[in-house]
């Protein structure tokens, strides 16, 4: 059972996480990086999980972990008794389950008004898909997010799970809870926050879907201004086999591009002739392809160009820039991303590790009941 580090911007505020997948785990690792002290609660026999051994699992960091059957009056009494001492409750599962387990927000609020109830689901608690199984692809799919996502020509690309778990889900899970913190500090009440995946990724959608209204976007992907569609906003290989990436949009930055490239003589079609972007990408192609990587990264170092090698996650770590700001920390020889963002004045320490859930214990022994005495909360004991 990991201990609570107590520093950091969130010191203080008690979060139970209801065991759950993605995103859910993502968005306490992130309120634990900031100081939260957190609890998961892991179902005992729960179905699948992520085939990460325990001790690697870095969204299960800086977080308590016990294992309590939720159908036994006895194990929820327990966790009742914690969350009757929480600021924040973390609920991962479908519409209706949460209720049917005893752990409705109506029953919580009643017994904690100031407790902030964040559900996280990917379709939402209302709508005709919100009892529906999904992932992120389909998510994605939704939004029209996937469909935007990919070279002209070919199929919709997933991006990892990035844009659908962790930035239009977790990101905005915690996003809300904290805004409910914050109202919370006025009103002295907690709330439900209804983070849906779809709307999350709807919002991140925001500037291409003002694009499209501006009759500027395209639904065929690959052929939008930063969909690949431009050459100058690209990847490119280079003569090893390895890639450069190019985001060169403003003029100054692309005239030092086309410089760094060897081609301002080349008498190139002009940034913007979008019928000429075949041929500006075949000559930027033909360039890229003449050096190694390593070469044209230190060709382009020192300048605007918005070029950079693009690097694999084995490598990224020990990039110059990353390895000086101290973006990884080092675990056990592993790298592992380090809390973002970063505070002047209530810095994050580093993470507690990972630890495997605590197994289940008799009603006021053991974990819980650990938890329940730290958080000052009075310990349930069977009539």
């Amino acid at each position: 059972m990991a201990a609570c580090t107590g520093v950091g911007p969130l010191a203080g505020i008690r979060v139970v996480e209801l065991g759950g997948l993605g995103p859910a785990p993502f968005a306490c690792m992130l309120l634990a990086d900031l100081g939260a002290d957190v609890v998961r609660i892991d179902r005992s026999g729960a179905g699948f999980e992520m085939p990460v051994p325990p001790e690697l699992d870095t969204l299960q960091r800086g977080k308590a972990r016990v294992s309590v059957d939720l159908k036994d009056p006895a194990g929820l009494d327990q966790v009742l008794a914690l969350i009757d001492a929480a600021d924040v409750l973390v609920d991962p599962y479908r519409p209706g389950a949460a209720e049917r387990l005893g752990l409705g927000p109506d029953v919580l609020l009643a017994r904690n008004p100031r407790l902030v109830y964040g559900r996280m689901t990917g379709w939402g608690q209302t709508g005709p898909l919100a009892q529906r199984a999904g992932h992120d692809p389909n998510y994605l799919s939704a939004t029209g997010a996937l469909h935007a996502i990919g070279r002209a020509g070919g199929p919709p690309q997933l991006p990892l799970s990035l844009v659908g778990d962790f930035g239009g889900g977790a990101m905005y899970l915690v996003t809300g809870i904290l805004a409910a913190l914050v109202e919370r500090s006025a009103s002295g009440l907690g709330q439900v926050v209804d983070a849906a995946i779809v709307d999350g990724v709807a919002h991140l959608m925001a500037n291409p879907y003002s694009l499209l209204a501006a009759g500027v976007w395209h639904d065929e992907r690959g052929t939008n201004l930063i969909d690949s569609g431009a050459p100058f906003v690209d990847v490119y290989e280079t003569a090893d086999g390895g890639w450069m990436s190019v985001a060169a949009l403003e003029p100054p930055f692309y005239a030092q591009l086309i410089d760094g490239l060897g081609l301002a003589a080349a008498g190139l079609p002009g940034q913007w002739s979008r019928d000429e972007w075949p041929a500006l990408r075949a000559a930027f192609a033909a360039a890229f392809a003449t050096r190694t990587r390593d070469e044209w990264t230190q060709i382009f170092d020192g300048t605007d160009a918005c070029v950079a090698p693009v690097l694999s996650m084995s490598e990224a770590p020990r990039g110059e820039h990353l390895a000086a700001r101290g973006t990884f920390i080092e675990r056990d020889g592993r790298p592992e991303p380090a809390p973002a963002p970063r505070f002047g004045r209530t810095p994050a320490g580093v993470p507690a590790p990972p630890v495997p859930p605590a197994p289940p214990a008799l009603p006021g022994h053991g974990s819980v009941a650990e938890l329940l005495e730290r958080w000052g909360a009075a310990i349930p004991h069977p009539v």
